[in-house]
């Protein structure tokens, strides 16, 4: 049985996949904008900086649609496109990933558990309670809220401090190898790589990031805790 004193989740594409999609997010703005269309959801997805920014979200948003909108030659209010794409996003439209369910209560079996989200709890808090998880785990971290956001340490140092455990002792589950493999690593926690297979992801290739475990999907998670590969 695999050691573990602390498992820690992240949450969005790891536990929960969003059921809205990026067509209907990507309307909503102009609809709410009160704007004619322009671009399709994958020019927003590609303009977009890095992670959003968790101090200014709207204008984070605002400055992808500039760069969409001047890739199309037009000049609009893409602040009121922020406004209305922020407005048209249902954070409960939330759906578990497969054997999500089933790995949280393998891991609550074995050791404590915890959540660590780059987040905001004002957006993640109602994921939680659409997927009746809210009281799952032993310690929750909204990293969305701190300083400083996974891939930096800070937001697994807080977790294993409020579950009194040992990063070396630890394990933190996630989709992403920039920011959960890497995040936990700098921690120096072990890392489970469990990806969304989308075929529209660059960075797919866990080589250079060395995650202790690869997943197919949670389905598999059980096996690292009866000391599986």
């Amino acid at each position: 049985m695999a050691p573990f004193d602390a498992i820690l989740f992240d949450l969005d594409n790891t536990l929960c996949t969003n059921d809205q999609s990026g067509e209907t997010v990507y309307a909503g703005a102009f609809d709410a904008a009160g704007l004619d269309r322009f671009g399709e959801p994958s020019d927003l997805w590609t303009a977009l900086d890095g992670p959003p920014d968790h101090d200014d979200h709207e204008g984070y948003l605002a400055d992808g649609f500039e760069r969409v909108a001047a890739k199309h030659d037009r000049e609009v209010d893409v602040r009121a496109l922020a406004r209305g794409f922020v407005e048209t996003v249902d954070h409960s439209a939330v759906s578990f990933r497969p054997g999500a369910e089933a790995a949280l209560a393998a891991a609550r079996d074995h050791a404590s558990v915890g959540l660590v989200t780059n987040g905001p709890e004002r957006r993640q808090s109602i994921k939680l309670d659409a997927l009746g998880i809210a009281d799952a785990f032993d310690a929750v971290v909204f990293a969305g809220d701190m300083p400083r956001r996974k891939p930096h340490p800070d937001p697994f140092d807080r977790a294993l401090a409020d579950l009194d455990a040992e990063a070396n002792a630890s394990l933190h589950v996630g989709d992403s190898l920039e920011f959960d493999v890497d995040g936990a690593h700098r921690a120096g926690l072990d890392a489970a790589w469990c990806p969304v297979e989308t075929g529209t992801e660059g960075d797919l290739d866990p080589t250079s990031h060395a995650p202790a475990y690869v997943l197919r999907s949670l389905t598999e998670f059980s096996a690292i805790l009866d000391g599986g590969p």
